[in-house]
Order: structure tokens, then C-alpha cells, then sequence
């Protein structure tokens, strides 16, 4: 015999049943678990739109997207779980759902409500969906920690004033305009 599924776990197909998130919470979905957070501050908005903006005036738009706060699909299996980072950047081709696949950098800003979560539980779960690159800025400093996939574990350091990475996706962003 075989156990009946847990009806309070969320399928991929319920998930996305419950349509666009009309009010000023966040909703994720982890491992089956539908996960909701307060509204990030003013600050975090504003530091959200200045990175996606650095990043799209250095990006190719034929190559690359980057975008905010949209469902990426880690896991699709019978416990799903669905992350929305901060921001993201995106292989050109990719087209809705969005999975892990397409992400080539993910980036979460800290909040009081989101520490943990991003600086462990994300970290795990989108070294483990293969997510090439993960950065995480905390607007106490400003600071970052930017994190490259390194077999299988995310391995990088902890930098301020500014993101410089090189390699085939070069990018710089300016953490002092995060506070302006």
C-alpha cells in the first residue's frame, strides 16, 4: 500500500494555480511548502532596481535577460520547490517556466526576515540546481558574497564597494550605489 500524499504539500501544478500574487507579500514554494514573507523595505526596492540596472546596461540583450522576483523552478518533482531571487540573469532563449537551467547568476538581497534563508537554505538548494553563480549583497555594509559553483558548492568571498568578476559573463556592480 502506498501512503496517500500530504494534502497540505503544494504540487508544481498547484503552485502555479494559484496564479500571480496580487498583494504586498512574497510567496515561495519549498520542497512543497508554501513559504510567505512580508513586503521587503523601501531600501531593498531601491537597492533591487539599481543592481538590475547595472547589470542590463552591461549585459547583451541577444545573449542575456536580467529580470526581478520571478519564479525560477529548482525542483519539480513531487515536493517542489520554486525560489523568486532579487535578481536574476537568464540565458536569452529561456522561456516560461523558468528552471534552474537558465539561470546563469542568481542574487538575493538580505533582509531581516530573509537572513537564514538566503545565506543557508538558498545557498544549498541553488548550489544543488546547478545555478552557476550566486551572489549575496547585505545593505548593513554594503557588501556582497559572490559565490561561484565550484563542484558542486558554492566557493567565493566576501567583497565591498564593489563586484568585479570576470570570465565569460563580466560584470561590475558599484555596492556604494546601493545606498544612495
Amino acid at each position: 500500500m502506498t501512503a496517500a500524499p500530504d494534502p497540505a504539500l503544494l504540487t508544481l501544478e498547484d503552485w502555479f494555480a494559484l496564479g500571480e500574487d496580487e498583494s504586498l507579500r512574497r510567496a515561495e514554494v519549498c520542497r512543497g511548502v508554501l513559504e510567505v514573507s512580508p513586503s521587503p523595505r523601501p531600501e531593498h526596492s531601491d537597492a533591487l532596481l539599481s543592481i538590475a540596472g547595472q547589470l542590463r546596461a552591461q549585459v547583451s540583450h541577444r545573449q542575456f535577460r536580467v529580470l526581478h522576483e520571478l519564479d525560477v523552478i529548482l525542483d519539480g518533482g513531487t515536493r517542489p520547490t520554486v525560489r523568486q531571487p532579487d535578481v536574476l540573469i537568464l540565458r536569452a532563449g529561456a522561456a516560461a517556466p523558468i528552471t534552474a537551467r537558465d539561470v546563469l547568476l542568481a542574487i538575493e538581497i538580505l533582509s531581516p526576515t530573509s537572513l537564514q534563508r538566503d545565506r543557508w537554505t538558498k545557498r544549498a538548494e541553488y548550489a544543488a540546481a546547478g545555478i552557476p553563480n550566486y551572489w549575496i549583497i547585505d545593505l548593513d555594509g554594503p557588501s556582497a558574497e559572490v559565490l561561484t559553483l565550484v563542484d558542486g558548492r558554492y566557493e567565493g568571498s566576501v567583497v565591498t564597494e564593489r563586484i568585479q568578476v570576470d570570465g565569460d559573463l563580466p560584470l561590475v556592480v558599484d555596492l556604494a550605489d546601493l545606498q544612495r
